[in-house]
């Protein structure tokens, strides 16, 4: 293309294209450089995003532990998520500092590195048994989660063709999904199941988190050791911002959107063993275990979503499942019994391709700005600090039909970003 153009004018424009982060490989996925694959990326996302949903969907089993083992009220026992989630508002732009400075795969492995600090002090919390020695231990712990996420989340995005960037990231947290279908299971077996036999004490979360930093600080090692592709638009990305990025109307929004998303998907999670509990009539142990079909139904309807993306519109699925989202809560607080139950349970399913489509409708069009909106994105992940300690604030001075009018409303705003909030234009 530049054969034409003289010497300066060509160096002029390739440096122009350079400095704008444009790839100029046409052989490749976008964002990716000529000659690396990137199927080892792909494998270390998955297993990212499988530790990331086991060790958040486990809080979901810490919430009614520490309830029963500190004897604390919902208000109280909802500031689990609370300090999990208020690292997001607290470390997300500082990360995205990290990340543009690391690169991604380092930022990956110092993820790791930092997550299994946070679980590896659950011991000597639980020695001491000392609830705000856990709170500390989970902010700790949301610190790599939250720089594991910032790094991810932009990352999957540039691992191929933009247009098919919402069922890309689907897929990738379809696996992730297991980890979060395997959490309450595991977490009803390993710590609830023993609450009982350990009254008043921490013991049961000992063993389990010593097993899960083990693991974390394996998975560091080996993804420094791997070869990960560095896509095009990393290069430069600590170069001056010439443009804000709120100047994207579809990432105003997107914060929102996402914010609520978090907000509703965690503070349903983080009741719902207690709520089945209480709607059912049935011990916490068994109801904890109903909890997986919560998780387990978005596993499905990833691997689901991420082919029906490829020939729906991002922002037409993801108003259908906001729809029907609000409907399941409204049949759920309006009945009783297991419709109610399962009809609570059934959001899941709405729930599993609207955290990965409204990130990519999200940063879609900001191309080099990705990594910047990242942060910002990850900060609205705050929600599930916010609409759950809200909601659990509900569940304490009225009942279970106030409190879920909390994610309903969330969900109302899901609805008008996919119908038109999503829509790209700049100030």
């Amino acid at each position: 293309m530049l054969e034409n153009i003289g010497s300066d004018s060509g160096k002029i424009i390739c440096k122009r294209l350079i400095m704008a982060q444009i790839p100029v490989a046409s052989g490749q996925p976008a964002g990716i450089a000529e000659g690396q694959s990137y199927r080892p990326a792909l494998a270390t996302l998955a297993v990212l995003y499988f530790m990331m949903g086991l060790i958040t969907c486990l809080n979901d089993t810490l919430v009614p532990f520490f309830k029963n083992s500190f004897q604390l009220n919902y208000t109280q026992s909802a500031l689990v998520q609370f300090y999990f989630f208020a690292t997001y508002g607290v470390m997300s732009i500082p990360a995205g500092a990290i990340v543009g400075k690391l690169g991604f795969k380092q930022s990956m492995v110092a993820g790791f590195a930092v997550a299994a600090v946070g679980t590896f002090l659950f011991f000597p919390a639980s020695l001491m048994h000392q609830y705000y020695l856990f709170l500390a231990a989970l902010f700790i712990l949301a610190i790599g989660i939250v720089l594991l996420q910032v790094a991810a989340n932009p990352y999957i995005t540039m691992l191929g063709p933009a247009k098919t960037a919402s069922s890309r990231f689907n897929l990738i947290q379809a696996v992730g999904s297991l980890g979060t279908t395997v959490a309450p299971l595991l977490g009803g077996w390993l710590i609830l199941s023993k609450a009982g036999q350990l009254a008043q004490s921490s013991d049961a979360v000992r063993v389990p988190y010593l097993g899960i930093t083990a693991l974390l600080i394996l998975i560091a090692v080996v993804v420094s050791r791997l070869k990960l592709p560095v896509p095009v638009t990393e290069v430069g990305e600590a170069a001056k911002q010439e443009t804000g990025i709120f100047s994207f109307r579809n990432l105003r929004f997107g914060v929102v959107a996402l914010f609520c998303y978090v907000g509703a998907e965690v503070s349903i999670g983080s009741f719902l063993t207690n709520y089945i509990a209480d709607t059912a009539g049935i011990d916490e142990n068994k109801a904890n275990t109903l909890v997986a079909f919560y998780w387990g139904s978005m596993l499905v309807g990833r691997f689901v979503g991420a082919g029906i993306l490829k020939v729906v519109r991002p922002p037409v699925v993801l108003s259908v499942c906001a729809t029907a989202a609000v409907a399941l809560i409204l049949l759920s607080v309006s009945t009783s019994g297991m419709l109610a139950v399962w009809s609570m349970i059934a959001v899941g399913l709405c729930n599993s391709i609207m955290f990965a489509t409204i990130f990519s409708l999200s940063v879609a069009g900001l191309e080099r700005y990705a990594t910047r909106a990242s942060g910002w994105l990850s900060t609205a992940i705050v929600g599930g600090a916010v609409v759950s300690y809200l909601q659990g604030w509900l569940i304490d001075h009225y009942n279970w039909q106030i409190a879920f009018l909390m994610p309903l409303v969330c969900y109302l705003f899901i609805l008008f970003f996919g119908l038109n909030g999503y829509k790209q234009s700049k100030a």
